[in-house]
């Protein structure tokens, strides 16, 4: 994961849309019985380039979830978007998940599963191909996603980093 890319965001000053992406009930045996808690993945995004995630752990779903938010406003990260979709083919992974996004046409919509969906409407993506591969743990999942996410860099920031004009980026 480069750090160069990765720009961090204040919660205070944008507008934030949370998605559950998944609830997971934990069971701890104890000798008075069984113990529930519940833990809940949660994205949040302002649906034009910022997104975050976070994990929330307690007793009821409620305050899991609302725990899973205040994290998540705590990881926010900037992405580049282009004309509704990502900027370029990008690989990302974490741990055992392995993700494969590519832009689409406008109009193709986000053809994406479960807890990528998520990610990528919460950052604001309209049109995007995108491929879960390996693990199907929601966590990593949406690690993955972030993970290639941080990785795009728009022509902007490619021609700043090389010191070449704009159109040097695309005819050279």
């Amino acid at each position: 994961m480069s750090t160069e890319n990765v720009r961090r965001v204040k919660s205070s000053d944008i507008e934030l849309k949370d998605k559950l992406v998944a609830i997971n009930r934990v069971t701890k045996v104890t000798k008075g019985g069984r113990t529930f808690t519940f833990s809940a993945i949660v994205v949040v995004g302002n649906e034009n380039g910022v997104v975050g995630h976070g994990l929330g752990k307690a007793n009821e779903v409620t305050s899991a979830i609302a725990k899973g938010i205040d994290d998540a406003k705590k990881n926010l990260i900037k992405v580049p978007i282009v004309n509704g979709t990502v900027p370029h083919e990008q690989y990302g992974k974490y741990g055992g998940a392995l993700v494969f996004l590519k832009p689409a046409a406008s109009g193709t919509g986000v053809i994406a599963g479960g807890a990528m969906r998520a990610v990528l409407e919460s950052v604001g993506v309209h049109d995007v191909l995108a491929k879960s591969q390996g693990s199907s743990n929601p966590h990593n999942v949406v690690k993955a996603t972030l993970d290639a996410l941080q990785k795009m860099r728009d022509a902007y920031t490619v021609a700043a980093h090389r010191g070449v004009p704009l159109d040097k980026v695309f005819n050279g």
